[in-house]
């Protein structure tokens, strides 16, 4: 799908998420590496709402593998983003994330992007099969 043609309908879940004076950069819109910022928040906040996922102490790890990002029209402090997401595929060890950030009020993304992780095990570093409600959240937002 051409990235314009992106709606907020598209999505599974959202997270709204407040910007800072300092996300801002010289030309007064919010800096591209925040974008990554808005993208671990939604998937990582979602992943531990719903599917349980303990980043400190769990038997496996989702390590970024992939990652990209597509800016459409510009974000500024003071606004908020919200970060909507879906699953685009899941296989046995890794997962591929697709994330919307739209201003709230709009139906047209700001930026669209993607995340792959992979899972592994916290000590081996070996890839793991993703299971339990883990696996459940992620089938969830499956498109």
């Amino acid at each position: 799908m051409n990235p314009q043609d992106e709606r907020r309908e598209h999505y599974k879940v959202s997270r709204r998420i407040p910007t800072r004076w300092r996300d801002n950069d010289v030309y007064h819109h919010i800096n591209n590496v925040i974008y990554y910022e808005f993208f671990d928040t939604v998937i990582n906040g979602y992943l531990m709402e719903a599917g349980g996922l303990d980043f400190s102490s769990g038997e496996s790890v989702g390590f970024a593998v992939e990652t990209h990002c597509q800016f459409l029209k510009p974000i500024s402090f003071p606004e908020e983003a919200d970060a909507c997401l879906r699953v685009g595929r899941l296989g046995n060890s890794s997962v591929r994330y697709e994330i919307g950030i739209f201003k709230v009020g709009d139906e047209a993304p700001a930026a669209v992007g993607y995340f792959v992780h992979v899972f592994v095990d916290r000590l081996t570093r070996q890839p793991v099969r993703i299971s339990g409600r883990l696996r459940e959240a992620m089938e969830d937002l499956l498109v």
